[in-house]
């Protein structure tokens, strides 16, 4: 199973639809609350290479981006496999 990490704001529905989706697919992740300003916000965007948007989201450290690249790669039958499930 991949390590998959979701950095996140309160009332952001970008983050609910990507924590949902990941959620169907049956897999556990860590949430990382990361407000603007904040550390875990300096972190997510330093790792994501400058997107400064949340959700980000990481899979085995790899940053795939926010919540419409997320629904792209199930679209595209990437997602899957890229979580090991």
């Amino acid at each position: 199973m991949a390590k998959i990490e979701i950095f996140t704001t309160d009332f952001c529905p970008y983050c609910s639809r990507a924590k949902a989706l990941l959620e169907s697919k049956g897999v556990a992740f860590e949430e990382i609350f990361a407000p603007n300003g904040s550390e875990a916000r300096r972190q997510a965007t330093a790792r994501s290479g400058g997107r400064t948007t949340v959700p980000q989201v990481f899979i085995d450290g790899q940053a795939v981006g926010g919540s419409d690249d997320l629904q792209a790669l199930d679209r595209a039958g990437r997602l899957d496999a890229m979580l090991g499930v």
